[in-house]
């Protein structure tokens, strides 16, 4: 193999495989320090927990869409967006009563 040996090889692999891992990982959130609501709450970040995780990972989320919207707003694409890909997050049987977070996630954003 020439000057590279195959340790070479399995070390280039290792840091690989640990870039990657560590690039998935974004901020730790709380519910304790108010970066996430409680499921009881309707779940979800807050505002501080927005700014936290925008700040870590340089991308631009956004509040949900909870209140009421004219129809074909902006606002009002995002939300039936939001609905459309969190329909996969109900529980078989639905989500009357349940206490998951996707749940809860649904509820706040009226979907």
């Amino acid at each position: 193999m020439g000057a590279l040996g195959i340790n070479t090889f399995m070390n280039f692999d290792l840091l690989v495989e640990q870039f990657l891992s560590e690039a998935k990982k974004g901020p730790n959130l709380s519910v304790k320090k108010g970066e996430k609501l409680p499921v009881s709450k309707g779940a979800g970040l807050t505002a501080k927990g927005r700014r936290k995780y925008n700040r870590a990972t340089g991308s631009k989320l956004k509040a949900p869409v909870t209140g009421k919207v004219k129809k074909g707003s902006k606002a009002a694409k995002r939300r039936k967006s939001f609905c459309s890909r969190s329909k996969a997050w109900i529980p078989a049987g639905g989500c009357a009563g349940k206490k998951t977070r996707g749940c809860a996630a649904r509820r706040r954003w009226k979907c």
